[in-house]
């Protein structure tokens, strides 16, 4: 696949590890250290994911208009630079969840900007044929990183403390960066002179997701999905710690569990690809998210069995998103030409991760107000609405084309 997806690769893999370091950092200072409430921890959620909202359609005319390896090196160091200065504002005694949701607001432009052009690239650099291989090589990764990260960071937070661990996400964005910045590999120019007025490109990119037979109702069942896992993501650190008593390091280790069962799971998703096509593998996929979580809300976290539950649940989760992670994304590159590739990418990536500002906020006032179980019942039901939907759709019998951007 060449050594340009060699250092995508490379980068997305160093980036990813400490994305997950810094995610179990960042809770344990929230929770731990900050004694933020769940409902606070919904807020921060919301404002990570608050530019996907406002900005999302956006960034795909952006990102279609310019080349897009530029565009990941500089949204990478620009988030490296940011995280140096969450352990300068531990140490000077200014970190405070309000100042926590005031950084998070300009990392989240810079993750809408850099994810969306990731993953618009990878047609750039990866033949039609070779899509499906390069995302399981991605998709396998990311899996690596969430099998190691957490661990390892929950020993990194007892061992140095929250705020010094950030530095590690900090210097894996640096990294990141430069190597994506190295790359020689030969990107065309995009047309200026076909550019229309943005309000056209910007329907031009709604239209194709949402008026595809497949697409559309795939895109919609995955918002939906969305809003479950902004809930149980917030809910899940203050779960862990408060209700369960597992502590930094059982909040690292459940989460590395996740990514257990994600290897699990994308070799199954291989297989199952291969048998029943991309769009039936991903709604099996999503049935195993409702499972995840409806065992947390029924059983009772006491004693050992706190440890249990948590890493059962989590582990479900992780082979889930295994499952279907590879054939989904696979699936959407194949069928979008490239000139529209940073317009869908963005289109259904910023739905996806801006409606978590709808979910991680419920969550977390769900969590104060019902208790976390409670909680946890009110995002399985949602999961299993959202399966439902995409079992009962066109996008259940869609399939990886031979050639082209078929429908």
């Amino acid at each position: 696949m060449g050594g340009g997806f060699g250092r995508v690769w490379t980068a997305a893999t160093v980036s990813g590890f400490g994305s997950y370091v810094t995610g179990v950092a960042l809770q344990v200072l929230l929770v731990v250290t900050l004694s933020a409430s769940a409902t606070e921890l919904g807020i921060v959620g919301a404002a990570q994911w608050l530019p996907y909202l406002l900005f999302g359609l956006l960034a795909g005319v952006f990102i279609d208009r310019h080349r897009r390896r530029g565009l990941i090196a500089a949204t990478d160091l620009g988030r490296g630079a940011l995280l140096l200065a969450i352990p300068v504002l531990a140490a000077l005694g200014l970190l405070r969840v309000w100042v926590v949701v005031v950084f998070l607001l300009p990392f989240g432009v810079l993750s809408l900007l850099g994810t969306a052009a990731n993953q618009a690239y990878l047609p750039r650099l990866v033949p039609a044929a070779d899509l499906t291989r390069a995302n399981v090589a991605l998709e396998r990764s990311g899996i690596a990183a969430q099998t190691v990260g957490p661990a390892i960071a929950g020993g990194l937070v007892r061992l140095i403390g929250a705020p010094l661990a950030v530095l590690v996400d900090a210097a894996s964005y640096l990294v990141s960066g430069a190597l994506v910045a190295s790359i020689r590999t030969p990107e065309p120019v995009p047309d200026r002179a076909g550019r229309r007025r943005i309000r056209t490109e910007l329907a031009e990119g709604l239209r194709f997701v949402y008026r595809h037979r497949t697409l559309a109702p795939y895109a919609l069942g995955t918002h939906v999905w969305f809003v479950a896992t902004a809930m149980a993501s917030t809910l899940w650190a203050p779960y862990v710690l408060r209700q369960a008593g597992l502590g930094s390091v059982g909040l690292g280790v459940t989460l590395a569990v996740a990514g257990v069962g994600g290897v699990v799971g994308n070799t199954l998703g291989v297989r199952l690809g291969h048998r029943i096509g991309a769009g039936g593998t991903v709604v099996v996929g999503r049935w195993v998210s409702p499972l995840a979580f409806g065992l947390v809300a029924l059983v009772p976290p006491t004693g050992a069995l706190g440890w249990v539950v948590a890493l059962a649940g989590q582990a479900l989760f992780g082979l889930g998103m295994g499952i279907d992670g590879p054939m989904e994304s696979a699936y959407r590159q194949t069928v979008t030409p490239d000139a529209l590739q940073g317009r869908m990418n963005a289109t259904i990536r910023s739905m996806n991760w801006g409606l978590r500002t709808v979910g991680a906020p419920l969550g977390g006032v769900l969590g104060d107000h019902l208790g976390y179980r409670p909680a946890f019942a009110v995002a399985t039901a949602i999961y299993t609405a959202a399966a439902l939907a995409m079992t009962l759709s066109p996008y259940r019998t869609a399939r990886l084309p031979t050639s082209g951007a078929a429908g």
